[in-house]
């Protein structure tokens, strides 16, 4: 026998109650809908006198007694919460994290090359996160990679702030830099 169900296609539950999928006998109705802002009226009453206005009863808070509801147009509701969501989505602070690798025998024009690209990363607001790669034997000059991380985060102390000393991660001496509040 084969099963005539339909596949589930990602359909969401959706997050408030609305008219007859209410089910308390009694609701606490807010809005301009009632006199005095707020009434208690049994469930049918309240989804009566919202279709008579042609709009929608939703549940706003479900876990007071008795619910909360309210009086409105559930499409424009939704359209609404989703705007508010996008725009706190949109003005949260987005962090970028910039690498500089070093070798511990990196050359001064090198040096020079990769300090530049660093303040301008630090100007246009991103973390930087420079990194000395020890190679094979080259490990050995683990002060070397230390001295040319801590002269780097001193070059760039105008520009931003260390947030972490260098420190050795496997084959890696990590140092990360901050801009500072003032420079975006």
């Amino acid at each position: 026998m084969r099963n005539n169900r339909q596949p589930y296609r990602g359909r969401q539950e959706e997050p408030y109650k609305v008219n007859q999928k209410i089910r308390a006998r009694e609701v606490r109705v807010v809005g301009d809908f009632v006199e005095g802002g707020n009434a208690l009226l049994p469930t049918d009453k309240a989804i009566k006198l919202a279709q008579e206005n042609d709009l929608d009863l939703v549940e706003i808070s479900p876990n007071v007694d008795p619910p909360v509801c309210k009086i409105l147009d559930y499409a424009k509701f939704k359209y609404e919460q989703k705007k508010k969501q996008k725009e706190i989505k949109s003005n949260a602070a987005k962090i970028v994290l910039k690498e500089i690798r070093f070798g511990p025998n990196t050359d001064e024009h090198d040096y020079n090359f990769k300090l530049k690209h660093a303040i301008n990363f630090l100007k246009e607001g991103a973390k930087v996160k420079a990194y000395v790669h020890f190679v094979g034997r080259s490990i050995v000059f683990k002060e070397r990679g230390e001295m040319l991380l801590l002269k780097f985060a001193q070059a760039l102390a105008e520009y931003g702030a260390v947030e972490q000393l260098p420190k050795m991660e496997g084959k890696r001496m990590n140092i990360f830099i901050a801009p500072k509040a003032g420079k975006k």
